[in-house]
């Protein structure tokens, strides 16, 4: 009983060994058929791997030449790009130079340009200055024009009275006894020489006599004679007439005023006469005589 029940139990150990044989023999065969698709897989993989790898050292090798012409390139753009630092410094050394030396010229030529400025603001201002000047000579060039042509007038006047007046005192005069260095003086009540007629006061005439023969010496009688231009004599409270000869011919003359004078061979005589009233403007003759003719004469103008 005890055998059989041994069997037994040894046969249901052994079918439950074939049972997990069975069961494990199939999970054998399951995981082998897994690992042989898995090795399959693995297999294409490594190839797909392997491939790749080839494609990436090919990679590689054309990267590693591309760097190495970039790392030569690099090189050279070292070089090339210290080139051009150097370059762009010195440009910018000799821009800052010509910023500040163009900075010191423009200042210089703003300067000159205010200058210029200035000067032809002041220019502008002469040249009206000037112009204005110019019109006013035009105007006065027409009125000396003017003036030129009455003082022609006046001078051929003048020139006719003096003719006149050395005509005769050629005719009126001694050889040996008349006056030299004949002059005449208008002045005003200060003494002051003028010619204008409205503040002649005195009238004053001066004359050398020298080499004076002794028949003409001795006292005589000096006439101061005032006449305008056509002969007349001055207006005069007291006129003095008096009669001289010359060349055995008698002459009436009128003076404003008369002298005693002691005539010696060699002197400087004068005579003064305050005028009693204005004179008016124009052309006068001033004469001395004698009883014996005509010491000396002179024209004057008073305007």
């Amino acid at each position: 009983m005890k055998a059989r029940q041994g069997l037994i139990i040894l046969a249901a150990i052994l079918g439950l060994l074939l049972i997990i044989a069975a069961i494990w023999g199939f999970n054998q065969n399951s995981k082998r058929k897994a690992l042989e698709a898995q090795n399959t897989e693995l297999t294409g993989t490594v190839e797909d791997l392997e491939e790749l790898r080839t494609d990436l050292i090919q990679e590689v090798d054309s990267l590693q030449q591309e760097f190495s012409m970039l790392a030569e390139q690099n090189e050279n753009l070292q070089g090339t790009l210290a080139q051009a630092q150097e370059t762009i410094a010195k440009q910018e050394v000799a821009l800052r130079n010509v910023k500040a030396q163009s900075s010191s010229e423009i200042n210089s030529l703003r300067a000159q340009i205010q200058e210029l400025m200035a000067l032809k603001g002041e220019l502008q201002s002469n040249i009206m200055a000037v112009q204005a000047e110019n019109d006013s000579l035009r105007a006065v060039t027409g009125m000396l024009e003017a003036d030129l042509g009455v003082a022609r007038d006046e001078n051929q006047a003048l020139a006719n009275i003096n003719k006149a007046i050395q005509e005769e005192v050629d005719r009126l005069t001694l050889a040996n006894f008349k006056a030299t260095a004949f002059q005449v003086d208008l002045e005003q009540k200060n003494e002051k020489v003028t010619t204008k007629a409205r503040r002649v006061r005195t009238i004053r005439t001066s004359f050398d006599l020298t080499n004076v023969p002794s028949e003409y010496q001795g006292l005589r009688t000096l006439y101061l004679v005032i006449s305008d231009d056509k002969g007349n004599p001055v207006p005069a409270t007291n006129p003095i007439k008096a009669q001289t000869v010359v060349n055995n011919q008698k002459m009436d003359i009128i003076a404003v005023k008369a002298k005693d004078v002691d005539i010696t061979e060699n002197q400087r005589l004068s005579m003064v006469y305050d005028l009693e009233d204005k004179l008016a403007a124009g052309y006068y003759r001033v004469a001395i005589y004698t009883d014996i003719g005509m010491l000396g004469a002179s024209s004057l103008r008073l305007r």
